[in-house]
C-alpha cells in the first residue's frame, strides 16, 4: 500500500487527508507551522473536520518539515489558486508547492493536483517545475494525476466522500490507479476522465456555469427592483416548472465560484478567443456589492436619515453562511462602498475570526453590535444565529426609521425593507 502525502491542509487538503488516515498511512504537510501545531492538538480552524474525525483517521499525521513525507510515494496537493488584483491566475502557491514536493520526488512516483486551474496548466506549468527540481523525467520517472477538488465549505451534508470525484492521470496505467486510489474512499463513486485537460475542464466550467446563472438571478434583480416585484417570489413562482433551476441573486465571493471562471477566460485570452458570456457574468457579480450599498442609502436618505456619518450595520463578513472562510468575500465591496457613501460600517461575524479580518481586509469585527443605534442593517450573510433571529430582533439594531436589508431573503416577504 503507497504512503500519501497531502500538500496544503486547508478546506481542501484536511478532510481529504482525514478520509484517507482513516485507511491508510497519510502525512499531512504544511508549510505554516502554527497550522500543524494546531492540527496535533486536535483543533480545526476551519471547523471542517470535527476533534472526533481527527482522532479516528489513526494513520494521519502532520508536519512541516520535507524530510517527513520523503518516504511517500503519492503526493496529492491541494494548494489554493487565487487570483491577483488584476483578476490574473496567480499560480504561485502552485509552483512553490510543485518545487517541494519535486525536492522529495523519486523514481515511480504519482503527483496529483487538486487545485482549481486551466486546461493544460498541470502539464505545462507544474509538470516542468516537478522535472526540473527533481532531475526526473515525466512519464518515465515519475507521473502525474488530477482529480478536481469539490469540497463544499460549511456543507456537512455533502462531504469529499460522498460527493462523487473526477480522476485522470498521465497514462492510462496511471489513470487507473488513481482512480483506484480515490475509490477506495469516495462512497460516491468517481468518473476517470480520459485525460489530465478534460479532468481540469471539467473542475473549471462547474463553477463556471454556477458564475453566470447567479448573474442572470442578480440582473434579474436589478430589473425586478425597479419594476416593484419580489425576486424571490418570481422564483418560487417559477420554480413549480419541473426544469427551472432555482438560483438566487447575491454576492459572489469565496476562493472557487468568484475566481474559476477567470482561468478560464485567461487560458482563451492566452490562446486567441476572447470570451464575452462568461466576462459579462463576472462584471455582474463583481457589481453587486455598490449596487447592495446604492439601494441601502437610496432607501435611507427616503427615510429621512442623513446620510454623512451615518451608522451602519454589516451582519457577516465571509463569503457564505456557517463558514469561517473570509477568502474573496464580496462583502467588502458592500462595506468600502458604505464608506465611500460617507457611512460609519460596524460589521460583526460571529463565525470569523477577527485578527485575520484585520490582517486580510482591515477591518476591525464587532462583537456586540448597539441597540438602537443603526440607520441601517445588512443581514449580508445568514448565519444559522442569525438567520434564527426575527425581524423584531433584527429592527431592535435599528434607529426610528432604521431600514433593513435581507440581502438573502431569510426573512419572510414583508418582514424586511429589502432584498435582492
Amino acid at each position: 500500500m503507497k504512503n500519501i502525502a497531502v500538500i496544503g491542509l486547508g478546506y481542501v487538503g484536511l478532510p481529504l487527508a482525514v478520509a484517507f488516515g482513516e485507511k491508510r498511512p497519510v502525512v499531512g504537510f504544511d508549510i505554516n507551522a502554527k497550522r500543524i501545531a494546531e492540527l496535533k492538538q486536535g483543533e480545526d480552524f476551519t471547523r471542517e473536520v470535527s476533534a472526533e474525525e481527527l482522532a479516528a483517521a489513526s494513520q494521519l499525521s502532520f508536519t512541516d518539515s520535507l524530510d517527513d513525507i520523503a518516504d511517500c510515494t503519492v503526493f496529492i496537493v491541494t494548494v489554493p489558486t487565487p487570483i491577483d488584483d488584476f483578476k490574473t491566475p496567480d499560480l504561485t502557491p502552485l509552483v512553490k508547492a510543485s518545487e517541494s514536493v519535486g525536492k522529495v520526488l523519486k523514481s515511480g512516483d504519482i503527483v496529483i493536483y487538486e487545485s482549481t486551474v486551466y486546461p493544460s496548466a498541470t502539464e505545462e506549468v507544474c509538470v516542468p517545475v516537478l522535472e526540473r527540481v527533481s532531475g526526473l523525467k515525466f512519464n518515465e520517472d515519475f507521473y502525474a494525476g488530477y482529480s478536481p477538488e469539490r469540497i463544499n465549505p460549511g456543507d456537512k451534508e455533502h462531504r469529499v466522500t460522498t460527493i462523487m470525484k473526477v480522476t485522470s492521470g498521465s497514462t492510462p496505467a496511471i489513470a487507473e490507479e488513481v482512480d483506484a486510489l480515490y475509490a477506495d474512499i469516495i462512497t460516491a463513486g468517481t468518473h476517470k476522465a480520459s485525460s489530465i485537460k478534460v479532468a481540469e475542464a471539467a473542475k473549471v466550467i462547474e463553477n463556471t456555469q454556477r458564475d453566470l446563472n447567479i448573474a442572470l438571478m442578480n440582473e434579474l434583480a436589478m430589473i425586478f427592483a425597479r419594476l416593484g416585484i419580489d425576486t424571490h417570489e418570481v422564483i418560487a413562482a417559477a420554480g413549480t416548472k419541473w426544469n427551472f433551476l432555482p438560483f438566487k441573486p447575491g454576492l459572489v465571493g469565496g476562493h472557487c465560484i468568484g475566481v474559476d471562471p477567470y482561468y478560464l477566460t485567461h487560458k482563451a485570452q492566452a490562446i486567441g478567443y476572447h470570451p464575452e458570456i462568461i466576462l459579462a457574468g463576472r462584471r455582474t457579480n463583481d457589481g453587486m456589492g455598490p449596487y447592495v450599498a446604492a439601494e441601502l442609502v437610496k432607501a435611507m436618505i427616503k427615510a429621512g436619515h442623513t446620510i454623512a456619518n451615518a451608522r451602519v450595520l454589516v451582519m457577516g463578513f465571509t463569503f457564505k453562511e456557517n463558514c469561517p472562510d473570509l477568502r474573496n468575500t464580496r462583502v467588502i465591496d458592500v462595506v468600502k462602498e458604505l464608506q465611500d457613501f460617507g457611512c460609519q460600517v460596524d460589521v460583526t461575524d460571529c463565525w470569523a475570526d477577527s485578527a485575520e479580518a484585520e490582517h486580510e481586509y482591515g477591518i476591525s469585527l464587532t462583537d456586540k453590535p448597539e441597540q438602537g443605534n443603526y440607520s441601517g442593517v445588512i443581514v449580508a450573510v445568514p448565519h444559522k444565529e442569525y438567520a434564527a433571529m426575527s425581524a423584531g430582533d433584527l429592527r431592535g439594531y435599528l434607529k426610528a426609521d432604521g431600514v433593513l436589508f435581507d440581502l438573502k431573503g431569510v426573512l419572510p416577504l414583508g418582514e424586511a425593507d429589502l432584498r435582492l
